[in-house]
């Protein structure tokens, strides 16, 4: 099996997606990649409109064809009537993950009062875990990361850290992290040593 981690990003608006404005979802979670992750990865990316059908095939492509680990996909989870991203997420899914949602919004609660609204899930299709992250460079980092205390010390712990494992659960790579962005929480049995 491969140790490449694929990793699809889909950005999904309306605007971006026609050039009205330029995404800023994708190149942000690229820069924090870059930093957060000491395994070998390459990317897939998608810019694509807030239609449902045209994210549940995007999705099913980034799984199902292209070979992705793990999918995340920024925008399209408010209350408004375009925001379809979490329906057409679960329409995909052969399982559904909510622990990823809670803590997400939990994490997001620290800033901003709003982030109920956010419907953001996290589901398993086959092999790949697809996760609806939000759409601002500062709110995806604080949700990979968590938060941290004027020392640094953790206080809430991102959603990052059990993806790695949850990628090994689900017959994916093995994925390192360099721990002073993100560290990857692994049971002691299931930690390979340092080459």
């Amino acid at each position: 099996m491969s140790e490449l981690l694929k990793i699809g990003l889909v950005s999904i608006s309306d605007r971006a997606s026609t050039g009205v404005y330029e995404d800023k979802g994708i190149p942000a979670l690229e820069a924090w990649f870059g930093k957060a992750l000491s395994s070998p990865w390459q990317m897939e990316t998608r810019l694509i409109p807030d239609e449902q059908a045209a994210i549940e095939a995007t999705l099913i492509e980034l799984c199902d064809v292209a070979g992705c680990h793990l999918v995340l996909t920024t925008g399209g989870t408010g209350p408004a009537p375009r925001d379809v991203t979490p329906e057409a997420t679960l329409a995909v899914a052969h399982k559904v993950m909510p622990g990823f949602g809670e803590q997400m919004r939990q994490i997001s609660l620290a800033f901003v009062p709003t982030a109920i609204l956010s419907r953001q899930v996290g589901v398993i299709r086959g092999q790949s875990l697809i996760l609806n992250l939000p759409g601002q460079p500062k709110a995806i980092a604080e949700t990979l990361e968590g938060l941290r205390d004027a020392e640094g010390v953790q206080k809430v712990p991102g959603i990052f850290a059990a993806v790695p494992y949850c990628i090994d659960l689900i017959g994916g790579p093995y994925i390192e992290t360099h721990d002073e962005v993100v560290k990857a929480f692994r049971p002691k049995s299931a930690i390979r040593p340092k080459a």
